[in-house]
């Protein structure tokens, strides 16, 4: 056997290989302890209140349809495993509930084997019991196989309430705590939202109002669950505390200057600010279409956690109203920010509208025209804006002519409006006050012959004028 012999320099050189290969291998491993299995296991309602119409269909039907396409959604997603869980679907309601009618009806698997496999058994499922959502909580520990390295995700979609004296809450609190699962989602298929709180503390509580929106709440859930990257933006009353709420507001990508998400703004059920699923790799620009707009720009999302996004939205409203007897005539106004002339709103009277609280100038198209400034708007109270209503000029002329009106206060006259030469018979709606009317017919040449009269414009009360 030949001795072998190593330099210094031989030996410093395989330590260095052998540190690179354990280098390398502990960087595989670490990689590979990151991608972690998401494992979503879905408890779907199959009781016999499945059967009620909705929208469409019955609600059982459109469930199937809906969960159909989103299971195919889910085919190529990768770290994704599935299951189905049912109940409420073997045994029939009458004569006596059966209060453990739960299976695990589709193992966990990954998407693309175990979608196909829920979708098909979701066709078959026929509603026939009650609903023990707390007892299928429960039964769903065995379902949940040891993984060292998942995350277990419980979506639960139902259309009614537990109805076996079980305790959903409690069941679901133990297992959050014993780590089997995340805190549950519940989708509420047409459920009354005053079961909402019924929920809340169940887990995430989702309102599908209607068949359109069921998706949208599906593909939100997913993707919540999946990302665990939300987002919520605050809008700040005056004493920086996330009131506002209803109203529009645009999420712009910051670079192609494209919009991405158009959302209005709203509060749930526990009067919080609702939470939003962003794309995390885009930085945003963000325009809450109050009145006035308010922008914020260059907005990043933190991936792997709840971004709250703050925006001083601080509104209070303004209300037109008319003092005096309704007519058909409703003036509008122009409203513009103080000593600005752009136009923000034109609102019509009879309508209250929100603005950004501050001081604004109005524009009343009354004829004549009303001008108010410095009108103030405070945070969440109502400032009413009170004029008269308007009379009306009843003006016969005979034949077509010339002619304007003009406000009469005793020493100055001020233009109001022109006549339309084509009438022979106008109707003319004016505040309240003294007017003269002055007019020539259009076949008399001299101007001495000019017609001239005065008349007074009471709210609501209808003056007629002659002319002839």
């Amino acid at each position: 056997m030949k001795n072998e012999q190593f330099t210094s320099k031989q030996i410093q050189v395989k330590a260095k290989s052998i540190f690179l290969l354990l280098l390398f291998q502990f960087a595989l491993i670490n990689l590979q302890a990151q991608q972690i299995t998401n494992r979503i296991l879905f408890i779907f309602d199959d009781s016999y209140s499945m059967y009620a119409p909705w929208n469409s269909n019955i609600k059982i039907e459109v469930a199937k349809k809906i969960m159909g396409e989103f299971l195919d959604s889910l085919k190529t997603i990768p770290n994704l495993e599935l299951a189905l869980r049912c109940y409420g679907h073997q045994t029939f309601i009458k004569p006596t509930r059966d209060c453990k009618d739960t299976k695990l009806e589709v193992a966990f698997g990954s998407a693309s084997k175990s979608a196909p496999l829920i979708k098909q058994r979701i066709q078959k499922l026929e509603p026939l019991g009650t609903t023990p959502i707390a007892y299928s909580l429960g039964e769903s520990v065995a379902d949940f196989t040891p993984c060292s390295n998942c995350r277990n995700i419980v979506i639960l979609i139902t259309d009614g309430i537990e109805e076996c004296e079980g305790q959903p809450c409690e069941v679901s609190l133990a297992l959050q705590k014993k780590g089997i699962f995340l805190r549950p989602f519940v989708i509420g298929v047409g459920l009354d939202v005053k079961f909402a709180d019924v929920f809340g503390c169940m887990g995430k509580f989702y309102d599908v109002s209607n068949e359109a929106n069921f998706k949208d709440v599906l593909n939100l859930v997913l993707t919540e669950a999946i990302s665990q990257t939300t987002v919520q933006v605050d809008l700040l009353d005056i004493n920086k505390k996330p009131t506002e709420t209803d109203v529009n507001m645009t999420f712009y990508d910051s670079k192609t200057k494209q919009a991405k998400y158009n959302y209005l703004h709203t509060l749930n059920h526990r009067g919080a600010p609702d939470t939003l699923v962003l794309n995390p790799d885009l930085t945003y620009d963000l325009i809450v279409h109050t009145i006035p707009p308010i922008e914020k720009k260059n907005i990043t999302i933190t991936k792997g956690k709840h971004n709250i996004i703050p925006v001083d939205a601080p509104q209070g409203y303004l209300r037109l109203e008319l003092d005096g007897a309704l007519s058909k005539y409703y003036p509008t106004t122009v409203v513009r920010k103080n000593g600005n002339m752009n136009t923000l709103n034109v609102q019509d009277f009879g309508k209250t509208e929100k603005y950004i609280i501050g001081k604004y100038d109005l524009e009343i198209l009354t004829l004549p025209r009303i001008k108010m400034n410095d009108v103030e708007i405070k945070q969440s109270t109502t400032n009413t804006i009170k004029v008269p209503t308007s009379g009306i000029a009843y003006i016969t002329k005979g034949y077509k002519g010339y002619g304007s009106i003009y406000v009469d206060d005793g020493k100055h006259l001020t233009w109001v409006c022109n006549l339309n030469n084509n009438l022979q018979q106008e109707i003319i709606y004016l505040q309240p006050g003294n007017y003269k009317l002055e007019f020539r017919y259009e076949n008399i040449k001299e101007t001495i012959k000019t017609i001239e009269r005065n008349f007074t414009i009471t709210s609501g009360v209808t003056n007629n004028i002659k002319l002839n």
